[in-house]
């Protein structure tokens, strides 16, 4: 069930800053840092979205199996069992089905073995080790590490969405994770995310995200904690992101502002733009997304594209 294909190829922001379109940006100030923490927390998410997508291959079979058809590919899967907890280790080294992304590194699922998946406001601790992702197309990684606690807030599996009884599932996914760039740079990354999921399975499905965080003083936060350049930033979501699997989980609509208070800037996505840099019409698919920046007086805007 690749109901994030991409996973969610979601909404991956380009990171090279050639790929950008500026607009009345001010040249006394240097408006890279807001670009890069808005491709980067795009591209985060793209790739835990990506690894959620491939464990829930896993929990949606249920059980203790060695093996089990239909699995990523390049993932090599193994389960034990101890005592009422079972562990299952994905373990990632190659192309994904989609050839765009290759993957290594390691991904531990842990669960109460008696309590199913689909069962309401169920956990599973999520470990990522040494998990690495890089694009093929430009080289550019990221290599996560860290734990997540993901629950099914709703009950009931997504691969079951449009049949008579299963008309939403709710996740939630919490923790913290450490983000390695290909510049060497190391940052702790928190996140908080409600995650609902409707339409039908498979092929139409439609992904809402929100913020749950809350810190110093900010609500509505999906993600907080340090940029590559060593400042404190906070990720809200205003308005609900949403993405749909027609479009290849490219987000087609939200809004998310992100702060950097102790230098007095910020920067808000819009998502659902076209190649031309104008609002998607209905039932189109978007090409890019756009970010606005505020540094004090000073303003700009900046087009990235989602590919």
């Amino acid at each position: 069930m690749k109901f994030l294909s991409l996973i969610l190829a979601v909404i991956f922001g380009s990171y090279l800053l050639s790929g950008c379109d500026k607009d009345k940006i001010d040249t006394d100030f240097d408006s890279s840092s807001m670009q890069q923490l808005a491709q980067d927390e795009v591209a985060i998410e793209n790739y835990s979205n990506e690894a959620l997508d491939d464990a829930n291959e896993v929990l949606s079979k249920g059980g203790g199996l060695k093996s089990v058809s239909s699995m990523p590919c390049n993932m090599v899967f193994d389960s034990i069992l101890t005592g009422d907890t079972m562990t299952y280790t994905l373990t990632f080294n190659g192309l994904n089905c989609n050839g765009n992304k290759f993957k290594t590194g390691v991904i531990k699922l842990k669960r109460i073995i008696n309590i199913p998946w689909s069962q309401a406001g169920n956990s599973v601790s999520m470990q990522f080790i040494n998990f690495k992702v890089t694009k093929v197309s430009n080289q550019k990684w990221i290599m996560l590490n860290g734990t997540k606690t993901w629950t099914n807030l709703s009950g009931g599996l997504i691969k079951n969405l449009g049949d008579s009884l299963t008309t939403s599932v709710t996740h939630t996914i919490t923790g913290s994770i450490q983000a390695a760039f290909n510049d060497t740079t190391i940052r702790t990354w928190n996140i908080a995310r409600k995650k609902t999921f409707t339409g039908t399975y498979p092929g139409a499905l439609i992904l809402t995200i929100e913020g749950i965080g809350n810190s110093n003083g900010y609500s509505n936060l999906a993600t907080w904690g340090l940029n590559r350049k060593n400042e404190n930033f906070y990720t809200q979501i205003n308005q609900a992101v949403v993405l749909k699997q027609v479009c290849g989980w490219d987000p087609v609509s939200g809004i998310k502002t992100h702060q950097i208070p102790a230098d007095n800037k910020s920067a808000t996505t819009t998502f659902g733009f076209d190649s031309n840099n104008q609002p998607v019409t209905s039932g189109n698919c978007p090409d890019r997304y756009k970010v606005d920046w505020v540094k004090g007086s000073l303003s700009g805007t900046f087009f990235n594209d989602l590919h």
